[in-house]
């Protein structure tokens, strides 16, 4: 591990949806086909999203989180071979000489004020052909007083969130996943005037949302959700050409 970050989680939502198994299971699988080898998971959290996204061709897996108090509790289940290591610090603590052809933010982002430069140092570590993957809550305008409490800076769309991807690269995948769960923030916002969800309504849209949302989001096209969801391939620069959708 590295030395011990400053850095303080100051959020409750790892908490909340620690037992999201049918979420996290639905994001392992939109988001596995497209994990490499060698992999960098950009704050990881408690890990438990992390057992969700490892593949059989995952060789070495780092979690890095810069809160060390999560960070000495990341404790990861895989079933394979794979080496899963814990580093305690942030993008800027990647040394030059690692690179990596995989690198994960989930739910990360919107908590790091300056997202386009946090991207940009992630992609320098990055190999060539290698997929930065980025998942985010969706849509501005369900931004919250839960938002704020538990640190997110703001909320993307398609747009905003391709617009800070680095480049040179091919774009992979850019959808919406979870429609239901997209209407069940929307009530919680407009109806009961909830900034916040509590257990129970977490529980429910796990165990009866997200499964609909599955079927679902696959039938729209993956164009309505309440998280949005980046994969891009580095390309090299020196055979840059403008990538497509």
């Amino acid at each position: 591990m590295t030395e011990a970050s400053d850095a303080t989680y100051i959020g409750t939502e790892l908490e909340l949806f620690a037992s999201a198994k049918n979420w996290k299971s639905y994001l392992g699988t939109r988001i596995r086909p497209h994990v490499g080898r060698r992999v960098l998971e950009v704050g990881a959290g408690l890990g438990g999203t992390t057992g969700h996204l490892i593949s059989d061709s995952v060789e070495h897996w780092t979690c890095l989180e810069p809160d060390p108090v999560l960070a000495g509790q990341i404790s990861v289940e895989s079933a394979g071979p794979q080496e899963v290591r814990v580093v305690t610090g942030t993008i800027s603590d990647i040394g030059e000489a690692d690179l990596y052809d995989t690198i994960i933010y989930i739910d990360v982002i919107e908590h790091i004020e300056e997202d386009r430069e946090e991207l940009t140092r992630a992609w320098e570590c990055l190999e060539i052909s290698g997929n930065l993957i980025v998942l985010a809550p969706a849509h501005q305008w369900l931004m919250s007083e839960f938002d704020q409490a538990v640190g997110h800076f703001r909320r993307y769309n398609k747009a905003s969130l391709a617009a800070i991807a680095p480049q040179p690269s091919s774009q992979v995948a850019l959808q919406y996943l979870d429609t239901f769960g997209l209407l069940a923030s929307l009530a919680n916002k407009t109806i009961l005037q909830s900034g916040s969800p509590n257990p129970g309504q977490v529980s429910f849209w796990d165990r009866v949302l997200v499964p609909i949302s599955r079927r679902f989001d696959k039938v729209l096209g993956y164009n309505l959700g309440r998280s949005v969801l980046g994969i891009w391939r580095k390309s090299d620069a020196r055979f840059a050409h403008q990538s497509t959708s």
